[in-house]
């Protein structure tokens, strides 16, 4: 069973799935003006770099995009001053701006439609002739458009397909008239994206989508638009979605470097300045007999969860697997195998490296979106950012969590806070803003700021010895409201 759980808040848009009971993958997409993969904005060149083979764009924001200066580019003989339509296929970072592409498309259920592209292309798992052949006469060639089949194409009607093919093109009219008409640069496509991207991906399957906001609810009405397999559910209540389902546990917990697995072996995920690196242990899996079979019986499983893992923690670039040493060939295609069907439903064009000579495995994965590291932490002020925190606005959000639980169970109002010292210039002197993040204005809070903790503590006060204790550290009325 596939649940779909969304929340938004003011700051963030969160979505996690689940398999079984399992959290598979976990996207966010904060709010913000900046450029995110797949949407599509009317650019005017500014500058061409032939010495880095870089085409500069405004796209009418603060930062220009870019992209590769290709021969397909100089064939066409791009100039400063040409208008056109480019999508984000990858997001700004520090202070480089979005990289860009001209090859612009727009995905639906069925199929994909690339402007300028030529012919129609498949999906790799379509393997069956009678399909391939039944969609071609469907949909046939289009003239100024590449066509891709998704897989889910083999599962629908001609209608279905007639149907969205029309769809896209008549998207795609739209997006060529504002670029030939209108006079500003910017945005044309997009909105929603992430939210639309993960539903559509998911409409073939059977599943429960769950979500917190009214807004998005229409939007995923519209959009699954009376399909029987998928039923959409309403969260109303006081505590957060993702802290009702246990999920924003599962989220804390991806900050560590070490997952256990069942067998009693580990995998333990470290980022470098150049590349992800994971080692596979034994560790306590000692209970077979036979090393070689424990050491196949760890590698298998731990194959399975790195595959779970990428695309959780949404790992990007270059990472690099450590297995267990094998002796033989045969149990190395069993692995490899292994965690090629774990990456089988990853959407984040991945492609895994047969072993090296050292026994290595490498995988190459684009980025998709920003990693979950991204927005869990932020560099540590005390230490000139060298290690890693919890960013605060994620603290106030999990201790918001916590008070609307207590006040819902036992209607306490009044709570003990510890704050990681490395909180305290921020929240000092301006208690209000704290105090509002977490909905504890009309609460009695106590706030402590001390070390050695992880992020935060909090203790629901019920009786007065145990107010009398931390008295200290209360935050006075006329400091909340002034």
């Amino acid at each position: 069973m596939r649940e779909i759980f969304i929340e938004r808040d003011e700051l963030l848009l969160r979505i996690a799935i689940k398999e079984n009971g399992k959290l598979v993958e976990c996207f966010v997409e904060e709010a913000s003006q900046d450029p995110k993969i797949g949407e599509i904005y009317k650019g005017r060149v500014k500058n061409i770099v032939t010495a880095i083979n870089s085409v500069f764009v405004d796209i009418g924001l603060e930062k220009e995009a870019y992209m590769y200066l290709s021969n397909e580019l100089k064939d066409q003989g791009i100039k400063k001053g040409d208008e056109l339509l480019i999508e984000v296929i990858k997001e700004p970072l520090n202070n480089k701006g979005a990289k860009i592409s001209k090859n612009v498309s727009i995905p639906g259920r069925f199929m994909v439609l690339t402007l300028g592209g030529s012919g129609i292309s498949f999906s790799k798992r379509i393997n069956n002739q009678e399909e391939k052949d039944r969609i071609s006469n469907i949909i046939n060639d289009i003239a100024g458009y590449g066509v891709t089949i998704r897989t889910e194409a083999v599962h629908a009607g001609d209608e279905d397909l007639i149907e969205e093919k029309n769809r896209l093109l008549a998207d795609f009219e739209g997006l060529i008239k504002k670029l030939n008409y209108s006079l500003n640069l910017g945005k044309l496509y997009g909105e929603n994206i992430i939210l639309n991207k993960v539903i559509i991906e998911n409409l073939g399957a059977s599943c429960k989508i769950i979500t917190n906001n009214t807004e998005d609810l229409k939007e995923i009405s519209s959009i699954v638009d009376g399909n029987s397999d998928i039923s959409i559910e309403k969260y109303d209540n006081s505590r957060s979605l993702f802290d009702f389902y246990g999920i924003e546990k599962e989220i804390l917990k991806l900050r560590h470097k070490k997952v256990a697995l069942n067998c009693g072996g580990n995998i333990v995920i470290d980022k470098t300045e150049a590349m992800y690196v994971i080692d596979v242990n034994s560790s306590k899996n000692i209970k077979g007999r036979s090393f070689d079979k424990t050491i196949l019986e760890t590698n298998l499983e731990a194959a399975k969860e790195i595959g779970r893992q990428i695309r959780l923690r949404n790992l990007a670039g270059i990472i690099v697997i450590d297995f267990i040493d094998m002796r033989d060939f045969s149990q190395k295609s069993l692995v490899m195998n292994a965690l090629k069907e774990a990456l089988k439903e990853d959407k984040g064009n991945v492609k895994v490296f047969p072993f090296t000579e050292l026994d290595l495995v490498q995988i190459a994965r684009k980025r998709r979106g920003k990693s979950i590291y991204e927005y869990l932490e932020e560099g540590c002020k005390r230490c000139n950012k060298e290690g890693f925190v919890l960013k605060l606005s994620y603290i106030e959000k999990l201790i918001r969590n916590e008070v609307s639980k207590a006040e819902e169970e036992s209607s306490i109002s009044s709570f003990y806070i510890e704050l990681d010292k490395n909180y305290e210039e921020f929240v000092k002197g301006d208690e209000f803003s704290f105090l509002s993040n977490i909905n504890s204005l009309n609460n009695e809070i106590y706030l402590n700021f001390v070390d050695g903790i992880e992020g935060y503590k909090v203790e629901p006060l019920i009786f007065n010895s145990q107010k009398e204790n931390v008295k200290k550290y209360l935050v006075k009325a006329y400091e909340k409201y002034e």
